[in-house]
């Protein structure tokens, strides 16, 4: 179970956009990631490589956490509201809940729900 100055400072990292930074740091080395029903990515390394590229194709991303945080024992639920503008100039917006279990002060497993019309790109910042 994470503390709630670890969760906080996992927060932070993420709204600072350091994602690569906060996949390294606060996630177990065999950690699992899933994306809504998607087969998971198994590994930490796997993790850090997936944000870099998804990172290396944007020009700027906001990323906001919408509290409340629910956290029970070893579980928290996060939402998350993402907007990536690509080199391309078009606009991806994202809501998401990432649903997550904590051993000790890492993430070991992690799934994000969203509708996945979402990731979309659209022109003009639509």
């Amino acid at each position: 179970m994470p503390t709630s100055e670890t969760l906080e400072r996992f927060i932070a990292r993420v709204e600072q956009n350091a994602h690569v930074e906060a996949v390294e740091e606060f996630y177990a080395l065999n950690s699992s990631m899933q994306e809504n029903q998607s087969a998971p990515r198994i590994g930490r390394d796997a993790h850090v490589a997936s944000e870099r590229k998804v990172m290396g194709r944007a020009r700027s991303v906001l990323s906001q956490c919408v509290r409340p945080v629910f956290v029970n024992g070893d579980k928290v639920v996060i939402r998350w509201i993402f907007r990536f503008e690509w080199l391309d100039g078009s606009v991806t917006q994202m809501e998401e809940l990432a649903y997550q279990r904590w051993e000790d002060e890492r993430i070991v497993e992690e799934t994000f729900f969203y509708d996945p019309a979402q990731s979309v790109p659209r022109q003009g910042g639509r």
